[in-house]
């Protein structure tokens, strides 16, 4: 029998199982698709064509993650962007942002911003600091009793009073506007022109169903800045091979550590066993032990603990037992928020396309090109969607990795990644996306074509995930990118429930490792390495709870 059971192979379950057998425990991860990695995956999607599959950059993947795991031993590189980002604007003028070269390009739009610009960074760049501080830690916990257990929250707690009172005035301020504010409301109080709200703005809405004035979203937009490429905070960069490499080499740390991994394996039902509780000879109840699952062929896998790594809504919903959770849990479960308003398309070029910004090719076509070219236009395409199902008037932020990594594409060809918004992550009036992902297909890459025309006709082939497509594939709820919506009430100590944000479900022995635990979506592996941390300890202490 093994230790531990792990329910999904993408990245969080590979980082949590890897770390278990590093601490001694017998290991074993299902993965009900024929290869692991979960949304961070690579394969071909038009013949001699290949790219990331659902996710497609990185930057938020943790530094202890990448040297704990030894990822660079087992094959994983990843290379910078030469340019951050691109936007194009209607006007046929351009803006760009990179190390070095951001406040120039400000200072083209406004002088005010460019001036305000080193502020603004700094600013932001302490919160980023105190949130990259708390990611690979696990929150504190409400919970109703046992002394020693509270005694360690309450020190858990005190010890995060305590960084952040160590902010001073102007940050513990910031930290309350980030935690609150719009991110639309946050930009208009630090700068004028249109194209680095944009920039900025964007980030709030990636993989996030919302308007860049819906308050909260200001954490949406300091959730996609605290990452960091090769040492350099706040970069983005490109896997060698696309985002499969990345949990290709922590399925090779896996399996080098003894970690058991069976792909082409559905689970089906969480086995459940149930202790009977005695006083004075005299039985007064009986508590719930997780113990293993059974699998869609019916095979019964048995464990002294079990992990998942997937949506808790798929958890809880469907692979848990009915009536084997606490009522007011369940009922919240039920209202547990998933949707990121993402169609995600990769598509075969046959030639680099050409902006009419700026037609000749350079590095900004390494960069992520945002069509998105002001905040108005982010919240329109939001309203857009919510009357109508999908924007007509799309946000497209378009990444070509062929330009970094020549192994994705033949000679002279090259792929390309669309992360689209906004779309109904369900379609309203009874629509299914089965009907209309190639209508939407063909917006996306008329919006693209816009501003680089003949883009459209250099289409070879087409990749195309709906939000019904990334759920059905990847098990993502809704299409949430995120594993449930980055929210006040679904963040830190509440992710994915208040008084279950340590990684310990409502049943004995049943843990989370995925996204919809803290510190939330991307590809970070910090769920993961903070379950088994969890989970070790309850082992060494003889107490798997």
């Amino acid at each position: 029998m093994h230790d531990v059971i792990i329910i999904g192979g993408g990245h969080n379950g590979l980082v949590c199982a890897a770390y278990l057998a590093e601490a001694g425990l017998k290991v074993l991860v299902l993965e009900r698709r024929d290869v692991v990695g979960g949304a961070a995956v690579t394969e071909e999607f038009h013949p001699g064509f290949r790219n990331s599959v659902a996710s497609y950059t990185v930057s938020l993947l943790n530094p202890k993650v990448i040297k704990d795991l030894d990822l660079a031993r087992h094959g994983l590189r990843v290379v910078e962007r030469k340019v951050s980002n691109f936007l194009p604007l209607p006007d046929g003028q351009y803006f760009m942002s990179a190390p070095g070269i951001t406040q120039s390009e400000v200072a083209r739009f406004s002088n005010h911003d460019a001036v305000r610009l080193p502020e603004y960074e700094r600013r932001l760049e302490v919160i980023a600091d105190l949130v990259r501080g708390l990611l690979l830690e696990q929150p504190p916990n409400l919970i109703e009793h046992g002394l020693v257990r509270g005694i360690e929250e309450a020190l858990r707690a005190a010890e995060l009073g305590g960084r952040l009172n160590k902010l001073d005035i102007t940050a513990k301020r910031d930290l309350l506007d980030l935690f609150s504010e719009s991110a639309g409301d946050w930009l208009d109080g630090w700068f004028e022109s249109e194209p680095i709200k944009a920039l900025f703005g964007f980030d709030s809405i990636v993989g996030n169903y919302a308007s860049p004035y819906t308050p909260g979203s200001a954490y949406v937009l300091l959730h996609h800045v605290f990452g960091e490429v090769n040492g350099k905070k706040g970069l983005w960069g490109h896997a060698i091979g696309g985002m499969g490499a990345i949990t290709q080499a922590m399925a090779a740390c896996c399996r080098e550590r003894g970690v058991e991994i069976r792909t082409g394996v559905t689970v089906k039902e969480l086995v459940i066993d149930h202790v009977a509780q005695m006083a004075g000879g005299v039985r007064v109840g009986e508590t719930s032990h997780a113990r293993g699952v059974v699998t869609a062929k019916g095979e019964v896998l048995r464990a002294k603990a079990v992990i998942s790594n997937l949506n808790p809504k798929l958890l809880y919903e469907r692979i848990v037992p009915e009536g084997a959770l606490p009522a007011d849990f369940q009922e919240r479960i039920t209202r547990y928020r998933n949707g990121s308003g993402t169609f995600r398309m990769n598509v075969a070029l046959s030639e680099l396309p050409r902006f009419t910004s700026k037609p000749e090719p350079g590095d900004h076509l390494t960069a992520g090109i945002i069509i998105a070219p002001s905040m108005r236009y982010m919240e329109k395409a939001y309203d857009d969607a919510r009357a109508f199902g999908w924007s007509r008037e799309p946000i497209v932020e378009m990444l070509i990795p062929s330009t970094l990594d020549d192994s994705l594409a033949p000679p002279g060809k090259h792929v390309a990644s669309l992360f689209c918004q906004h779309v109904q992550p369900q379609l309203s009036d009874g629509r299914s996306w089965d009907d209309h992902r190639d209508e939407v297909a063909d917006l996306m890459i008329a919006t693209v074509d816009k501003h680089a025309p003949g883009f459209a006709k250099s289409v070879l082939g087409r990749q195309i995930m709906s939000p019904l497509d990334l759920e059905r594939t990847f098990g993502l709820v809704n299409g949430d990118i995120m594993h449930g919506s980055l929210s006040l009430d679904q963040l830190f100590s509440a992710r994915p429930v208040l008084g279950h944000g340590d990684y310990r479900a409502p049943i004995a022995g049943l843990y989370m490792c995925g996204a919809g635990t803290h510190p939330g979506g991307g590809v970070t592996g910090a769920p993961g390495h903070n379950a088994a941390k969890v989970v070790a300890r309850d082992f060494r202490k003889g107490v798997v709870n």
